[in-house]
């Protein structure tokens, strides 16, 4: 039987048992730990180790294995460590090296398209490299030349797709909102009911919460971009040329031991003659990388400003009109209730003169009755006229 063989940490190989791999990537449920290593060369190896394997791997501390663990709520997040790079974007989860990406649960279905945007970026460019060391064999100085045009750090193109992946899906989620919100803010303001109201409200949470990720990016990328410390902490190529290969520390001991590492050392040195220059404080290439993805995703934090700007606005004109509507019930009230006063003034007086009492002028002049009637009718309206007249005055009616 046909085995696929998968590298484990430490540098040894491990089987893995082929009817748990589809397209490369294990079945969900294979196993909860699941990550997805993919060198510089564009090969995929499926891992199923703990963290401690993944610790002593990329040598990074457990604080910085929990800020990518799926199960603990944390914020976007971009750190630099000594020997990796930390990525915390959303559905993004991963650690880079400078030769190898970890990728937290491959098998996702928002992970997937970064698998192979990065498939496709990484295999091209090692092809490059061996065009380019079959030439140096030829020719050192056309070796020399073509490094100056070399392309970037194994990091910074790992880290940029991963960079295009999150303001993408970012930017795909806040042209869904906007196509959802503008035809229900329309309906909202040509009819208010509670049905459009609810539905309002509901993708009004939506952009909230959608606000907040892409502001957590964009603060993120903001702060990388004010700290070059920070950012010199994302060149991962010029610390490992700048690392001795005699030192007898830990660290380089690791490092020379690495299975993808170790192998590519002189590469690795080659390739920072273009990054270093002799300047390691030097991160214009770093920095023109995240200021392209930062101007994105602060397109993507404007067009949500936007939005929630014109839903204000709607909330305002809805706040008007049932104001207007609130003032016009309550001149409707007013006339009611001064028409029930002259009523019950007419009643009153209708009611004293209907009972059962002798009046002499009643018997003698039964014509009485009429004025009676018709007098106090004039009366009654000429106390509605003024109450009216009165409340126009004072600005309580429109006139």
């Amino acid at each position: 039987m046909m085995m696929i063989m998968g590298r484990e940490g430490g540098g040894h190989v491990v089987p893995v048992d082929p009817g748990t791999v589809v397209g490369g990537l294990k079945k969900k449920g294979a196993g909860a730990r699941s990550w997805l290593l993919m060198d510089a060369s564009g090969l995929e190896t499926v891992l199923d180790v703990d963290k401690y394997e993944i610790m002593h791997r990329v040598q990074i501390h457990a604080r910085d294995l929990r800020i990518i663990d799926p199960l603990l709520s944390y914020p976007s997040a971009i750190l630099g460590r000594e020997r990796a790079i930390v990525l915390n974007l959303e559905h993004i989860k991963a650690i880079i090296t400078s030769e190898e990406v970890l990728l937290r649960d491959p098998s996702d279905d928002n992970v997937t398209p970064v698998v192979e945007e990065l498939k496709r970026r990484l295999k091209p460019m090692n092809a490059n490299r061996e065009d380019q060391r079959e030439e140096k064999d030829s020719n050192v100085q056309h070796d020399i030349e073509a490094t100056d045009e070399d392309e970037s750090p194994f990091e910074f193109r790992a880290l940029e797709v991963a960079l295009e992946a999150i303001c993408s899906y970012l930017a795909a989620r806040t042209l869904e909102l906007e196509t959802a919100v503008y035809p229900a803010l329309d309906m909202l303001t040509s009819k208010i009911s509670s049905r459009n109201l609810d539905r309002v409200r509901k993708l009004k949470s939506q952009m909230t919460r959608l606000t907040a990720r892409v502001q957590k990016v964009r603060d993120e990328l903001e702060q990388l971009l004010d700290d070059d410390d920070d950012m010199a902490d994302l060149y991962l190529s010029r610390k490992l040329a700048g690392a001795s290969p005699v030192s007898g520390s830990g660290a380089a001991s690791w490092f020379l031991a690495s299975p993808t590492i170790g192998s590519k050392i002189s590469r690795a040195s080659r390739a920072s003659i273009a990054t270093v220059r002799g300047d390691e404080n030097d991160v214009e290439e770093l920095e023109m990388l995240l200021e392209a993805y930062f101007m994105q995703i602060d397109g993507t934090f404007n067009k949500l400003t936007t939005l929630r700007e014109y839903i204000d606005n709607t909330e305002d004109y809805i706040n008007i009109q049932l104001d207007n509507h609130r003032n016009q019930l309550i001149q409707l009230e007013l006339f009611l209730s001064s028409g029930t006063v002259c009523l019950s003034i007419y009643s009153l007086i209708a009611g004293i003169f209907g009972m059962n009492i002798p009046y002499s002028w009643n018997e003698e002049h039964g014509y009485m009755f009429k004025w009676v009637v018709a007098v106090s009718g004039i009366i009654c309206a000429v106390i509605f006229l003024l109450i009216i007249s009165y409340a126009r005055y004072k600005g309580l009616v429109g006139s």
